[in-house]
């Protein structure tokens, strides 16, 4: 397992994604997402995709040359098409926009349409955070959880971000999918060959299993039971019927290269305090809570793990296993 700097691996990935047929933009967004992800510990959003994005691009799951566009807009609002392309350069256009519409009206809110996987939830909200802005995110997925009570995958894992900046220190930022755990451990269980506990994922007969790759191929259990089931289709409402992307059960598994581009949808919210309770008053509130919180030295904020993770990333480089360097090489 050796050890590569950021920047190295940024050049690697988008090198691979262009070579891949990746226009160059669409390529250097989603490098930057995916190493990011990495130098936080999160294999499972990192480096691990790039083969899967890869074969997306080769077999036509992705237009290549897609460029993400502003399709309408009203006031605070607006609806953003990725153009079927890999999703990190439509997001960014999405913050980029709710950030500079927030300042106007308070709160802006973004849908994207006709997108793919936007990886880590919580790491495109951090412009947000930078602005001094509360930040919210959503992303439906191909369907991998069933209705509460159903027998059939019918919602995606559905991931939801909200950061919270702060007068000083890294913002707290809350950042889960729906599922008992992101689909991506048991991409990274099944590649490196381990068992998964029982209450991650279902056969596709609704059993539970321990055999990662028969719970890639059934379904995921959600996060709470019925709460995480509602909370799904929450997002499932939230994502499509706003944006007019394709719900979970319309969009073929991301675990392929083959199968339908999966126009699925994103939403970002952000707000900002200083039209609400006032900056200042919000900064104080933020640490009144974060100081009781910390009363109880047991407790860790979220976002702290990844957050010294990143910091020892940059610091020292980022230690990458073997058999995935050897795929990014390839």
């Amino acid at each position: 397992m050796a050890i590569h700097t950021v920047d190295e691996l940024i050049e690697l990935t988008s090198g691979a994604l262009e070579r891949a047929g990746a226009n160059r933009t669409m390529a250097q967004s989603t490098a930057r997402a995916l190493v990011m992800a990495e130098a936080r510990g999160m294999g499972s959003h990192g480096l691990s995709r790039v083969g899967q994005y890869a074969g997306h691009l080769r077999s036509g799951r992705v237009n290549a040359g897609a460029t993400p566009a502003i399709i309408k807009t009203h006031g605070a609002g607006l609806l953003i098409d990725a153009d079927e392309g890999l999703a990190f350069p439509a997001c960014e256009l999405a913050v980029r926009e709710v950030i500079e519409r927030a300042r106007q009206f308070t709160i802006s809110f973004a849908g994207v349409t006709r997108s793919h996987h936007f990886g880590m939830a919580g790491m495109h909200l951090e412009p947000i955070a930078q602005s001094g802005m509360v930040g919210l995110a959503f992303s439906n997925s191909p369907a991998a959880m069933p209705a509460w009570g159903g027998k059939r995958a019918l919602f995606g894992t559905n991931p939801i971000a909200a950061v919270f900046p702060r007068r000083q220190g890294e913002p707290i930022t809350i950042d889960l999918s729906l599922s008992e755990v992101a689909r991506g451990k048991l991409m990274v269980a099944a590649r490196e060959g381990r068992s998964i506990p029982e209450g991650w994922a279902m056969d596709k007969h609704g059993q539970a299993t321990t055999d990662p790759a028969v719970g890639l191929e059934g379904m995921m259990c959600p996060a709470g039971g019925v709460k995480g089931a509602m909370l799904a289709l929450m997002v499932e409402l939230l994502c499509v019927a706003l944006t007019g992307a394709s719900f979970g059960y319309e969009a073929d598994s991301f675990f392929g290269d083959q199968g339908n581009r999966p126009h699925i949808g994103h939403a970002f919210l952000a707000i900002d305090p200083s039209a609400l309770s006032g900056q200042e008053a919000y900064f104080d509130r933020v640490e009144d809570l974060i100081n009781a919180m910390l009363e109880d030295e047991q407790v860790r904020l979220p976002g702290g793990r990844r957050n010294a993770v990143l910091e020892r990333s940059l610091a020292q480089g980022i230690e990458v296993p073997d058999s995935v360097m050897a795929q990014l090489q390839a």
